[in-house]
């Protein structure tokens, strides 16, 4: 079926990673995965900011002193345990490979935000694209009703520049529905709304038809005496505007289409209201959904920075995460979605093994974890793994840019592909001297 353009839209209104062996074959890889309409991959980031206790959560060390008063449970894969308080996600272990080996060195949130959702630290004047950017600008489908990247309920206090399109432009910003601030719970469902998308009451169709056609050719205008990315980035945005207007763009936030029954199995706060809204964003053709989960009903702190209370603070962060991360890979898989669909589960850093005077874990980026799960990665495994007392990684150890190429490579995105950036030269998408973990790629 043939969409209609622009104009006809208003017509109609007015009536009613890797090293040089590796650049090889990544790009055959990309071009394959761009070729197969089948396989057009989407990626949802879980975006957990304050940073997660690994132990927890995913790497738990039940033996020693440092690990706390939880328990570990059994999951679907033999031999892999997670947190008591994880009981659903642990019957989709299946789909999920854990890296318990992540090791980075920045402690600060800034800095340790700006690098997991970028790959690169702050430089000076240039400005480094968000996840979503990059991976939506690779994977962009260009005349779609909705934007290709959509942000629910974004936490930026701790780092704004980490959340925005940077050198690549406006045109690449995502779509931002509800928003996260300091000290907010996270039990409004109902606060992930889009606003603008319908007339207001005093314009009808045909009025607002005729002030778009008017917008147009004043634009055209002056595109013609003017041109450049600031131009071009006003217009897209617009054309995207008008696009969602249409009755299939705005009925994807709707969330009242669903069933009482399935937005309770979410979890009836935005957290998991989000989830079914990446979900139904994904079913749509959305490329990259982020759903960030900064506080739970009870719990009002800067997300998991759980220097007091830490187990308190997990317990409730992890019941809204396990009923909305396992339903949302249910619902997926029953849809068909789940073999093309990236899900990535990560905050900034991990949390010390060694409990504070508070009851508390502090800022550990030295040996942490991430999840990987769904379309492109092998699930039913652990990757890495950490010493006995949590303090250091044992085995195989895996930095930002390799966890970002793995990402890169399950999506058929190439890492070495380079894009201008506002300094006047060319950036990757990964840092070269990345190696991407061969062992959960499917």
């Amino acid at each position: 079926m043939l969409k209609a353009t622009r104009r006809d839209w208003m017509s109609m209104t007015a009536g009613g990673l890797l090293g040089a062996s590796m650049s090889r074959w990544m790009p055959l890889l990309a071009a394959d995965t761009a070729a197969a309409a089948e396989r057009k991959r989407s990626c949802i980031l879980l975006w957990m900011p304050g940073g997660p206790s690994q132990m927890d959560t995913f790497d738990l060390k039940p033996e020693h002193k440092n690990g706390g008063e939880f328990s570990e449970i059994e999951t679907s894969v033999p031999g892999i345990r997670i947190s008591e308080h994880l009981p659903q996600l642990a019957k989709q272990m299946d789909e999920c490979a854990i890296v318990r080996s992540m090791s980075t060195k920045e402690g600060d949130h800034g800095r340790a935000t700006y690098l997991m959702r970028t790959g690169y630290l702050p430089q000076g004047p240039l400005r480094h694209p968000t996840l979503g950017s990059l991976f939506s600008k690779e994977l962009a489908q260009t005349e779609a009703d909705l934007p290709n990247f959509i942000s629910v309920a974004p936490y930026r206090f701790l780092s704004p520049a980490a959340f925005g399109p940077g050198y690549l432009g406006p045109q690449f910003a995502p779509l931002v529905v509800g928003s996260a601030q300091p000290g907010q719970n996270d039990d409004d469902e109902n606060s992930l709304q889009v606003e603008n998308l319908k007339l207001s009451d005093a314009v009808n169709t045909a009025q607002a038809g005729a002030r778009l056609q008017l917008l147009e050719e004043i634009e055209n205008g002056f595109r013609a005496q003017r041109p450049g990315v600031a131009v071009n980035s006003h217009k897209a945005a617009y054309d995207q505007a008008v696009r969602m207007m249409q009755a299939g763009g705005a009925a994807a936030f709707d969330l009242t289409e669903e069933s009482d029954e399935t937005r309770d199995q979410y979890g009836r706060n935005r957290f998991g209201q989000g989830c079914l809204l990446a979900r139904r964003l994904v079913e749509r053709g959305v490329p990259f959904v982020e759903v960030s989960l900064s506080s739970a009903a009870g719990n009002a702190a800067l997300g998991w920075d759980s220097h007091q209370n830490n187990f308190e603070t997990v317990k409730d962060l992890s019941e809204v995460l396990d009923a909305a991360w396992a339903t949302l890979m249910t619902d997926l898989k029953q849809r068909g979605l789940l073999d093309s669909t990236l899900i990535v589960w990560m905050g900034e850093f991990g949390r010390t093994p060694v409990i504070n005077a508070n009851a508390g874990r502090d800022h550990f980026p030295a040996a942490w974890s991430t999840v990987l799960a769904g379309g492109g990665i092998k699930g039913g495994q652990v990757h890495g793994k950490t010493g006995e007392d949590g303090m250091q990684v044992a085995e195989n150890p895996v930095t930002t840019p390799d966890l970002l190429a793995t990402i890169c490579a399950a999506l058929g995105i190439d890492p070495q592909k380079q894009n201008m950036s506002n300094v006047g030269r060319p950036v990757r998408i990964v840092d070269p001297e990345a190696k991407p973990i061969q062992e959960v790629l499917a």
